[in-house]
């Protein structure tokens, strides 16, 4: 979906306040869901999502988290929802003969660097990634889904964001009211500048939670001095859009598409006919290009998340791992 712009804007706005009596509903539901007791799996479990509905960097985060546990010896495997694809799972994703119209696009971009299983019950997908050989599980989203005991669960927070007018959907774009969310998060990390997720790191710190700031850095040698025609479907297009000129490259034309966005081949065709007319060459991001036909002539900005202080994210990582395994 792509979100309303009242989100963004203060919560006394008209339809923000129509929408209210309904967010109230919502948000107990799913407090009240966060507060089920999960099960235990046989391996550490460390969570990271959002607080609201789009995107935060929780993608980037869960890939940095990975290669830390990697270079550190260890054996992580990605357990996801697989959202948009049509697999309940529990399955195995293979790049090589899964697509994201069956396992969905983070699926995808994660099973690059490690064992990722998709599986909406996850306790029935914690247990096949024992069974793949990991030694550590990295849930991606799942903070709201109470089936799994988490050992660690970071928010991951967008700074420019933060969490808009503060209100839970449909008023909103809080997935749980922020205060009932706190009981279950051990830590927050904070990606990229802005008042908005200053906002909630106060709030953290002053809760004793520890946040862990980072930025999304674009390997863009490539991208410089050329025109591009710039498209993405993802939760913030427009934070896509501002680093690329951030690299010098040149968006002549940028195309906003509702997150996790099903390409139609009229639409991929406009885009070609559109670039070849501007003289551009078509570029997007990393998960959407995941979305597309692999002969689509589109490039693919890789991104990395970088933490500023890795060695204090470690430490948490680090307890976290180390607690015993059930008998």
């Amino acid at each position: 979906m792509r979100a309303p712009r009242f989100w963004s804007l203060a919560p006394d706005q008209p339809a923000a306040r129509l929408l209210a009596p309904l967010g109230h509903l919502y948000g107990a539901r799913a407090a009240a869901r966060m507060d089920r007791p999960g099960a235990r799996a046989a391996l550490p479990v460390i969570c990271l999502g959002n607080l609201t509905m789009g995107g935060a960097g929780k993608t980037p985060a869960a890939l940095a988290l990975a290669r830390m546990l990697m270079e550190r010896g260890h054996r992580p495997a990605f357990l996801s929802r697989g959202y948009g694809g049509r697999l309940q799972g529990p399955v195995a994703v293979d790049p090589a003969r899964h697509g994201a119209a069956e396992v969905g696009d983070e699926p995808l971009l994660l099973a690059r660097l490690a064992a990722t299983v998709v599986s909406r019950d996850r306790p029935a997908g914690a247990a096949l990634c024992a069974g793949l050989g990991a030694d550590a599980i990295l849930m991606d989203d799942g903070l709201q889904n109470p089936s799994l005991v988490k050992d660690l669960a970071f928010a991951v927070v967008d700074g420019g964001a933060g969490i808009g007018n503060g209100l839970t959907f449909p008023a909103g774009p809080l997935r749980a009211p922020l205060h009932r969310q706190w009981r279950h998060i051990h830590g927050l990390i904070l990606v990229g500048a802005g008042a908005p997720g200053e906002a909630v790191a106060r709030e953290a710190l002053a809760r004793g939670l520890p946040v862990h700031r980072a930025t999304i850095e674009a390997d863009g040698q490539d991208f410089t001095g050329r025109r591009w025609l710039a498209f993405a479907g993802i939760g913030r297009p427009e934070k896509f859009f501002a680093t690329l000129r951030e690299i010098g490259a040149d968006p002549v034309a940028t195309h906003a598409f509702p997150d996790h966005h099903a390409y139609r081949p009229g639409e991929l065709e406009g885009l070609a006919r559109e670039a070849d007319r501007l003289g551009a060459e078509l570029v997007t991001t990393e998960k959407d290009r995941v979305r597309l036909p692999p002969a689509f002539a589109a490039r693919a900005l890789p991104v990395r998340l970088r933490l500023a202080d890795e060695a204090a994210l470690w430490a948490e990582v680090e307890r976290a791992i180390a607690r015993p395994a059930p008998p």
